[in-house]
């Protein structure tokens, strides 16, 4: 797992003008069972990875805490909001609740798993986010997502073939 997230963003990058090219035209033409078929194709790959051997959207990046997220996290550390808030979180450049470090402040690197895995951000329990309806709608997070989770870049590969997009050249007569 560990070279396969090393070589993870740079696949990523260079699939990444494919891949937005290629949801800007399904945004254009979204066939009517896209969510299922990409529902197919998340369960297909969460049959296959366990996040516990990866754990790389722990490592690198930070859920955005909804105010619900905050008082149910800081009622099970026995903590005030204030205090949470204050100790663990900050707002970003789109203000959005963060965490205020990498790797997250909850995360046990020792084996991949989360102190607050049953009261985790909903943002975490959803994520990579690929198996949401309306699917097409957050088809640019899915593609930052691509660099992080090896499930999101295998599952939009995996799309690209199930639902190929065809460009239609005009051949010119002579």
């Amino acid at each position: 797992m560990e070279k396969r997230l090393e070589q993870l963003p740079k696949l990523a990058e260079e699939a990444k003008k494919e891949s937005l090219k290629y949801f800007a035209t399904l945004k254009k033409r979204t066939p009517k069972n896209l969510d299922y078929v990409v529902q197919e194709l998340h369960d297909a790959e969460f049959k296959k990875t366990d996040c516990l051997t990866c754990g790389n959207c722990c490592k690198t990046t930070s859920p955005i805490f909804t105010d619900k997220d905050v008082e149910r996290i800081s009622k099970h550390l026995k903590m005030k909001v204030a205090g949470f808030t204050e100790q663990y979180l900050e707002r970003d450049e789109d203000d959005f609740m963060v965490l205020k470090t990498a790797p997250c402040s909850f995360f046990d690197e020792s084996d991949n798993t989360c102190f607050i895995y049953d009261v985790r951000p909903k943002a975490c329990s959803e994520y990579p986010h690929t198996n949401r309806k309306k699917f097409i709608n957050i088809s640019d997070l899915t593609v930052a997502n691509t660099a992080i989770c090896p499930a999101a870049y295998s599952i939009v590969e995996a799309l690209k073939k199930a639902v190929p997009m065809v460009s239609k050249v005009k051949k010119r007569r002579s």
